[in-house]
């Protein structure tokens, strides 16, 4: 009976492990798959090399060892063997330099782009705009994740894409040639996708540029690979690629929820209309840095609770939100009635007493 429970624990172990790969990922795009394949040949000329060399060593070990009375031979030149270990290794790596070249100047070749979008890192979020259609939006780890992460053991088991889900995702069209235009707001970030290929440095005051084309729809999921502070592992990346007609659907969707977010920083809002979206994009943007509950991390992120800022004037509030102070980064990024929504929550919620903060303040104070 022992031996059929440590047999079962021992299955239970391999099934664990299949789900880890040894081997890269040949991925969704043509450059993916190119850079797949040049792993895959310079593997196997690699595995051709050590068959070669430890089979001669091993052979010379065998057949000229001391118990047969093998003599070593004193010889000290020997210009052909020279002549031998300079020009194969050439000719091996001659071999493996022009495949190589041409996958490093297909990576960096962004010519035949069909769309742009433009990739920017914040800490600890990505912001994805879309030049061409007008459309730009924040990306946050999921409420679910956040929720898991202040939970149970049990609880981070259960959840779904733990760590890895985000609340708005990246959408591409499949069979469409995209650049991907990368930078920062502050600190270095990577914006990774195995699945595309595509790993690249996020550095503040540089744009970098990467392209894939894609041709499976469904879903991918990417991390920030650039130690970039505190919660570096809580900004995933997820991307649905969709087909083309579906990507238009979106993009028309996205053009007039845009549109009404415009509209809407031009009306006067109800207090309570202010505090329940201000919460959500509270618990998605300050909450890492101020806590759920208002406590902060002092003394580098101090308590909302009994701040003396949300307690303070608006207009000063205002200005430390758009422009940043000490570690607290700028929150341009965000609109009018959102950023109106979420000072209205922190001057209105643990306890603090100040004012309402409606989206036409915020707008004059750009």
């Amino acid at each position: 009976m022992k031996k059929l429970v440590v047999a079962f624990g021992l299955l239970l172990s391999f099934n664990a492990f299949a789900e880890y790969g040894l081997n890269m990922t040949e991925g969704v795009t043509s450059i993916s798959r190119d850079i797949y394949g040049l792993h895959m040949m310079v593997f196997w000329v690699s595995v051709v090399i050590a068959i070669v060399v430890f089979g001669a060593m091993f052979y010379s070990l065998y057949a000229h060892r001391q118990s047969k009375g093998a003599v070593a031979a004193n010889f000290h030149e020997s210009t052909k063997a020279e002549l031998v270990w300079t020009i194969v290794p050439i000719i091996i790596l001659i071999g493996m330099a022009i495949p190589a070249s041409k996958v490093l100047i297909d990576l960096e070749d962004t010519t035949k782009a069909e769309m742009s979008v433009k990739i920017t890192g914040h800490q600890w979020k990505w912001q994805y705009d879309y030049p061409q259609e007008g459309i730009s939006f924040i990306s946050n780890l999921s409420q679910g994740s956040r929720d898991a992460v202040n939970g149970t053991d049990a609880g981070r088991e259960k959840a779904d894409n733990y760590l890895l889900d985000v609340d708005k995702r990246l959408v591409l069209p499949v069979d469409t040639s995209i650049r991907f235009l990368i930078t920062s707001n502050d600190v270095i970030h990577n914006w990774w996708v195995r699945d595309f290929g595509v790993k690249q440095d996020a550095n503040p005051g540089f744009i970098n540029d990467a392209w894939a084309k894609i041709d499976k729809i469904g879903t991918y999921r990417g991390q920030c690979a650039e130690l970039c502070g505190k919660d570096h592992g809580f900004m995933p990346i997820v991307v649905d690629v969709v087909s083309k007609a579906d990507y238009k659907k979106w993009v028309s969707k996205q053009q007039a929820a845009a549109a009404a977010a415009v509209a809407s920083a031009s009306k006067t809002w109800s207090k309570a209309d202010l505090m329940a979206k201000g919460k959500t994009i509270y618990n998605a943007n300050c909450a890492a840095c101020h806590k759920a509950d208002g406590s902060g991390m002092p003394p580098v992120f101090p308590a909302m609770k009994g701040s003396v800022i949300a307690n303070g004037t608006a207009a000063g509030h205002i200005n430390i939100v758009l422009h940043g102070k000490g570690a607290m980064p700028t929150f341009k990024m965000l609109g009018d009635s959102d950023l109106a929504a979420v000072m209205t929550y922190e001057r209105n919620a643990f306890g603090n007493t100040g004012s309402v903060v409606q989206p036409s303040d915020v707008k004059s104070a750009r």
